[in-house]
């Protein structure tokens, strides 16, 4: 098994010796609300990003090294053009990738932790930390102003009826959030906060449950604090 790490111009190298253990973490951003007659539950979120953790061993003379876990023709002379490397990586602020010969692993991401240094009062040895963070292309998309038609006057017209409120409906928010729909847990105030309801709770002080629009619990609120867009 070698550790190979690959910069965003294609240079790879493998790791001189192999970690002891590797971690992938992979969450979701789920969170949990209480209802009435219900108690807690839980409400799913979207994927959070991955990231993946290393912790091994750079030797300061990697050609002097007894034993290496990669050829060491295919590794730089000293660990200090090794170190050099990934800190180039880390600055340069471009998608590096991870491949773990052997296994399914072939991660691509951002170098946003590097860390090494001496241990145990030993100089032959680098001890080195790095996280690889998951990366999500995006981007801003320009939207141009609609021009709004021009309509012939008419006489006066009645007000449209207030849309109905219920569960899946997109609110504006101006009222204090609790954490159940009896009103105890008072916490933060909403204020013109766009928000979507995920429960409701017929007959209770606080009858409406709210969301972010992404799905992110925010609390219960009172019925006059809602008004549906």
């Amino acid at each position: 098994m070698i550790f190979y790490i690959t910069d965003y111009k294609n240079r790879t190298y493998p790791l001189p010796l192999n970690p002891s253990e590797f971690k992938l973490t992979a969450e979701r951003d789920d969170k949990t609300v209480t209802v009435v007659r219900l108690g807690e539950i839980s409400t799913l979120g979207e994927e959070k990003l991955q990231s993946l953790e290393l912790s091994f061993t750079i030797p300061v003379d990697i050609r002097g090294e007894h034993f290496t876990s990669a050829p060491k023709a295919k590794l730089p002379r000293k660990g200090q053009s090794y170190l050099t490397w990934l800190a180039w990586i880390k600055n340069a602020k471009h998608l590096m990738r991870l491949v773990i010969s052997g296994t399914k692993v072939n991660f691509q991401g951002t170098l946003s932790t590097f860390t090494y240094g001496m241990e145990d009062a030993y100089a032959g040895d680098y001890k080195v930390t790095i996280k690889i963070s998951q990366y999500k292309p995006h981007r801003a998309i320009k939207v141009g102003s609609s021009k709004k038609k021009k309509t012939a006057k008419k006489g006066k017209r009645r007000s449209a009826p207030p849309k109905k409120v219920g569960r899946g409906s997109k609110v504006v928010v101006n009222g204090v959030l609790h954490r159940t729909s009896t009103g105890t847990g008072a916490g933060a105030t909403e204020r013109n906060a766009q928000r979507k309801i995920s429960l409701v709770a017929p007959g209770t002080k606080y009858p409406y449950h709210v969301t972010t629009l992404s799905g992110g619990a925010r609390g219960w609120v009172s019925a006059s604090a809602v008004k549906a867009v």
